[in-house]
This record gives C-alpha cells, structure tokens and sequence, in this order.
C-alpha cells in the first residue's frame, strides 16, 4: 500500500465514520476482533512466509516443573519462547500485579539460547519485576493456572479421557498470563531496537509471538503431567478441543491509558480499521465466496457469543443486545445482497438498526471477506511517534485556538464546574508503578495527576488563550505559561490525526476504564471479553485458532 493511502492527514470521505462517532467510549467499549487485529497479523505473517516451530528443549519433571524452549524461525530471524514451570502452592496463587509467584514464567529471546542463556534466565525470569532480563530478551510474562479447568483436563487425559467439552467452553483456557511486558521493561529489549524488523514492524508483534507460544507450552505441559499421572493408559489432549483453547488474560488500569499517552499511534489503529470499513462499503457487489465467507463468519461470531459469559452486570446487558443482533444480521442476510453497493446498504441497515455492540460486531463480520482489499493496512499502523513531537512555536495564537473550535468543541462543551465532571484523577501508585484512579473528593493524592484528562487541559489552554492576542506566537505563551506544552502539541497534531483522541472526559463520575481497556484489547484480538469490574477484566487469546506446529505455508487464518 502506498504512503498516500495511509497518511493520517488524508481527507476522510463520505464513507468513512467521523471522530466524533467513532472516538466515544461507549463506542470503543464495544469493540471486535478483526483481520487487522495484532494476533490475526502475525499468524498471516508467518503463514504466508513458511515458518518453522520446533520445541527445542524440554526439561520437566513429574511435578511439571522445569524448563522448555520453543523455536520460531522465519526467512530472517529466529526467536525462542523460553519457558520456566513451578510448583505453585494454591494459596499463593494470585492475579494481582503485587503477586510475586506465578505457575509459570517466560520471555521471549530474540535468537535461540545458549546453555549460559538459559542458566541466566533461570536466575531472573522467575523473578519477574524482581529480576532483570537484557537486550536479548524481547517480553517478559507470567501465567497463573485455571486451577479448576487444568486439574481436570490433566486428571481425564490421565485416564484416557477426554475432558468435558461444557467445562472447556466455560472457562476457555487453561491458564492465564496476569502481564506481557514488553518494550524495555525491566531491561528488555527497547521497541526502537527491533522496530524495523519486517516480522515486528506492525504494534505488539514479539507480545502475541510469545502468547501464541506460550498457548503450545500449556497444551504440552497439560500433556505431560497426565502422561507421568497416567501411565501408558493416559490420553493426549484432542487436536480438535486443544484448538478451542485460547490463553487467558487478567488485566487492569495499568493498560487503560495507552490509548492516551500514544495518540499518533491510536490514530492509525483506528483510522486503518475505518480505511477498511470505507473499502468495504464501497464495494459494488458481491462475489460468491464473500458471501459464504461472510455468513460462515457470523456462524462463528454466533457460537463465540453463545458461549462468552460473564457476570458482570454492564457486560451481562452487552452480550444480550449482541445475541439479539447477531441473529437480526442472520434474518437480514436472507434478503441480502439487493441493489446498488450492498455492503453499504448492509451497513447502513445496521446503523438504523442494532445496538452500539452490534454495530462493531457487524464492522468485524464485514471485514473478513475481503482480506486482498484491506490486509495490506496492517502496514500502517504502526507509528513514528517522534514526528508529532515536534512544537511549531511559530504558529499563530489566532490558529490555535481555531484548532480547539475545530477538533475540541466536544471538550469545550463540557462543564468543568461541575464536580461530576471532576470526580476522578488518575496517578501513578509508588508500590507498583502501574497507574490508578483516584475519587479527587475523597481522596488524597489529587496533586498527583498524570496528564490523561485531555479533555481538561484543552479547556484550559483554551481559556488561557483569552488573554493573548491573536498574531502572538504559541512560543510567546508557551515561555509564560510552560504547563501547556503537552496540550499544545496534542492540538497541533489534531488536524494530521482525527482519530488520535478519545472523546469523552477521562476523570467524569460516570467514566468506565472498561472502555479504554476492551479497544485496546479487540485490536490485539481479543475474545470473551469478561469484566470482573470497571477497573479490571479478563480475556481470551488465539482462542479457535491453529498452533505453532499446525501453521503451514500459505494456510489460512
């Protein structure tokens, strides 16, 4: 694809969906899985190229604790999940972020280890926060057992068994990773180090390599301990049900605000994902396999929400007006395609008729037929993030405040007088480092205030811009009043990236964390998106989809 096509300053035209549409947290709350998402980019990746998985190392005793190591070769490069089982008491069992055992620990090496490698990453990636990985290293994560799931899968493959299909679909995995890190942390690799890497270009590809592998790990270690439980009556795991299995996740606050501290990056997730709805649309008609690929997608997307629970009441509201949709889009599509561009008319009928949940699951569905149209965005949307760094302090005050009419009125329009809409700050806790969200009239700590309440520093800049006159320099208040740096160079950069702010007011009352943190998560490719509350959820990844070992060249995914 072309520079011109991605270039976040390219006009959007009648088919694509505006900010103000798109950028709402009710909105993004709801978000999909799609072809663009992370784990769909990668696993197109090494398909297309022919890479080799090999386990290279297993070192486990009867207990399943141990070592494994597993290679992913491509055309260039080689990477190796280097995986550390324990024997985890129950008690010490936890997902939280101040956990300090986990039952299984791993990285992601960029190579294949040497036996010193290996001895020195014994000694550290157990640890995790406490330990200290090297340049060599590309991720860092831990994963926790579904106790209940994992004994019983063990215990029937142990006699010969298989495990029952209605506790699989329950839960959805065997174990869960509570954090990927990634990006320099705790000495790993820094992004800038492999960002010009083909394989790695594209966001969060190293994270979703060692979570795919990490997948292969849980299903041979489920393997192992009911062999050495077992005898030679056991059984090993059904390809067929292993593949229903994702791994889970556990997330929390410390994810929500990226998509505020990266905003040229946001902006090309969502405007390559908007890119591709416009494609679609603008289609003329409808060829035979797009249509069978179309409804055998919703099939799917249909047996997904039958067996996606929660217990969450919002989300508990959200599956059932999801149900509900999936099945009007089936009774539509009896009388589908019908005249002129039926993928927008399809659309269409789906803005006049469905749920805010149904509408991005039919925005998911549309997408898959049509991968030759719209895969080649998923080269656009990583980010040089540096060149909206940049301040023009030449610029006009008369421009910049035209900039905060223009691309903030839905932030000027807010009463900040209001305490609803000041009700909350976020900061950073001194124990973990991971971010939080403080009650600022119930709570100490307010002076603390990370930057994320975007909408209120535009409408404080722009009630500083009052005093000047219009001719005058940004440089000129930007030297008195320094504290608006930050917002300056985020409305600078607006009219070059629509969709790089989220709409809505960060610190109101009635806020839901929950939101950031399920767009984020349908980008990387996400199912069974399940609350625990507002501030923490869990996840499924690579749920339904092919292992390592089963990927050949140019299979589909």
């Amino acid at each position: 694809m072309t520079d011109a096509v991605h270039r976040s300053d390219t006009p959007l035209g009648p088919l694509h969906r505006s900010p103000d549409q798109v950028m709402r947290l009710a909105r993004m709350g709801s978000a999909h899985p799609m072809r663009l998402s992370f784990l769909r980019v990668l696993l197109r990746r090494v398909a297309q190229e022919g890479w080799e998985f090999t386990r290279t190392h297993w070192q486990m005793d009867a207990r399943g604790v141990g070592r494994a190591v597993y290679r992913a070769k491509g055309p260039q490069r080689s990477y190796s999940l280097v995986a550390f089982a324990h024997d985890l008491p129950d008690e010490a069992r936890s997902d939280r972020v101040i956990a300090t055992a986990w039952d299984a620990t791993f990285t992601l090496f960029d190579g294949e280890p040497t036996p010193t490698d290996l001895d020195r990453l014994a000694a550290n990636v157990p640890l995790q926060e406490a330990g200290r990985i090297s340049a060599k290293e590309l991720s860092l994560s831990r994963a926790n057992r579904s106790v209940r799931l994992f004994n019983h899968v063990v215990d029937r493959l142990s006699k010969g068994q298989q495990p029952d299909m209605d506790q699989i679909d329950a839960v959805g995995y065997l174990m869960r990773t509570t954090a990927v890190y990634g990006s320099g942390k705790f000495g790993a690799a820094d992004r800038a180090l492999i960002a010009d890497r083909a394989e790695l270009s594209a966001p969060f590809q190293a994270e979703m390599l060692s979570v795919w592998l990490t997948r292969w790990f849980i299903m041979d270690l489920v393997n192992h301990l009911a062999a050495h439980k077992g005898g030679a009556q056991a059984a090993q795991l059904d390809p067929g049900i292993a593949r229903r299995l994702g791994v889970g996740n556990s997330t929390g606050l410390g994810m929500a605000p990226f998509l505020v501290r990266h905003p040229t990056l946001i902006n090309n997730w969502i405007f390559a994902r908007e890119e591709a709805l416009a494609r679609v649309r603008a289609l003329p008609g409808v060829t035979a396999d797009q249509g069978v690929t179309l409804k055998n997608t919703l099939a799917a997307a249909q047996e997904n929400a039958a067996h996606w629970q929660s217990d969450h009441p919002i989300q508990i509201a959200k599956l059932a007006d999801l149900r509900q949709d999936l099945a009007a889009i089936e009774t539509h599509l009896t009388q589908w395609p019908a005249g002129q561009m039926p993928w927008n008319a399809l659309w269409l009928w789906g803005q006049d008729h469905l749920s805010i949940e149904g509408q991005e699951a039919l925005l998911s569905i549309m997408l898959e037929p049509h991968g030759d149209l719209i895969d080649g965005l998923a080269e656009c949307m990583n980010a040089d993030e540096a060149k909206a760094f940049r301040i023009n302090g030449a610029m006009p005050i008369a421009d910049l405040r035209h900039i905060l009419q223009t691309h903030y009125d839905w932030a000027l329009k807010i009463d900040f007088n209001d305490p609803g809409q000041m009700a909350r700050f976020w900061y950073v806790s001194e124990e973990k480092l991971e971010p939080r969200l403080g009650e600022r009239f119930l709570e100490d700590g307010a002076e603390l205030e990370q930057p994320l309440a975007i909408a209120h520093l535009a409408r404080k800049l722009y009630d500083a811009l009052a005093a000047w006159d219009d001719t005058a320099p940004v440089a000129a208040l930007l030297l008195a009043h320094p504290q608006h740096r930050l917002m300056v160079r985020r409305a600078q950069a607006a009219p070059k990236y629509p969709f790089a702010e989220v709409r809505d007011n960060l610190i109101a009352h009635d806020m839901l964390p929950i939101d950031l943190m399920r767009c984020k998560l349908a980008f990387f490719g996400a199912t069974r998106f399940d609350p625990r509350s507002d501030k923490w959820v869990r996840i499924s990844l690579f749920s339904g989809m092919s292992y390592p070992f089963e990927i050949t060249a140019g299979g589909a995914i």
